[in-house]
């Protein structure tokens, strides 16, 4: 039997149709392999460790007030550092963008060092500038407020850490907003914080809030630059992901990943109400701008 050209053309073709791109295939099931073992295992086995020796060690979490103090420090000061950052980021990121101001590079780079230096070293420097004998600490202790060992330090770290997502979301969309418009805007007899309310922040919405999002969620689960600065007083200032230390300390294995399933679950939630809110707003900024 013998094969054409044509006949090979027309195999070739078929076989590009079928897998544009060379090594797909295998590119494909090493990604999901890659994936499954660092993201879908652990996460299986987080979920199935806490019922292996029967419900009681979730009972004994779900009764547990400590924990539930725990959560309840996590989730508010990571949503009160992620909703302060919004508008410190939109700022920054403007003045980058649109500003000529001097050491505006420099400023740029600084914008990424949480994520270049290890957040342990971030603690340590937040406490002793914001602690009692600090150089903002103690100025700020003679008016009567503390920032270090309390809810509002672990806020401040929180900020810290958080805001360069906001800063990175918004870069983008505010590079690739047309100037014309804002002077379109004025044209048309708006003034400036109309052109800001109506113009510019429509635009900038979906990617703050995407920022927010990024922001909340790391918020969440930061350790090293918080616990330095927090002073983990149970009930007051003790934060989730230290809770799960502590236990693992105490060889409560079953009470530590009780905590972090119930970390786990309440943080999946928040973060798809943060997707869900995203897509409404960019869903309404496209019907928006049909009408």
């Amino acid at each position: 039997m013998t094969v054409t050209a044509p006949t090979v053309a027309a195999s070739l073709r078929s076989r590009r149709a079928r897998d544009p791109l060379p090594g797909f295939r295998l590119a494909l099931a090493g990604t999901l392999l890659w994936v499954g073992l660092i993201v879908a295992l652990p996460l299986t086995a987080l979920i199935v460790r806490p019922w292996q020796e029967g419900p009681s060690a979730m009972l004994a979490a779900l009764h547990d007030g400590r924990m539930f103090a725990a959560l309840r420090v996590s989730f508010t000061t990571a949503l009160l550092a992620a909703l302060i950052d919004v508008p410190l980021g939109l700022i920054l990121a403007w003045a980058l963008v649109r500003g000529r101001l001097p050491g505006r590079r420099i400023a740029d780079g600084l914008i990424d060092l949480p994520f270049a230096i290890p957040t342990a070293v971030t603690g340590i420097t937040l406490a002793t500038l914001y602690g009692p004998q600090g150089w903002l600490g103690a100025p700020l202790a003679k008016l009567g407020l503390s920032i270090a060992y309390s809810a509002t330090g672990i806020v401040v770290a929180l900020m810290f850490v958080g805001l360069p997502f906001i800063v990175r979301s918004v870069e983008p969309v505010l590079r690739d907003l047309p100037p014309e418009l804002e002077e379109a805007a004025g044209l048309l007899g708006a003034r400036p914080w109309q052109t800001v309310w109506r113009v510019i922040l429509p635009t900038l919405l979906p990617a703050a809030v995407s920022g927010f999002g990024l922001a909340f969620a790391r918020g969440i689960g930061e350790y090293g630059s918080v616990i330095f600065i927090a002073g983990n007083q149970p009930y007051h200032s003790e934060i989730a992901p230290l809770l799960v230390v502590v236990r693992l300390q105490e060889y409560d294995y079953a009470g530590a990943t009780s905590i972090a399933f119930v970390l786990l679950v309440i943080s999946s939630l928040c973060l798809a109400a943060v997707a869900w809110l995203r897509r409404r707003v960019a869903r309404g900024l496209i019907v928006g701008a049909d009408e």
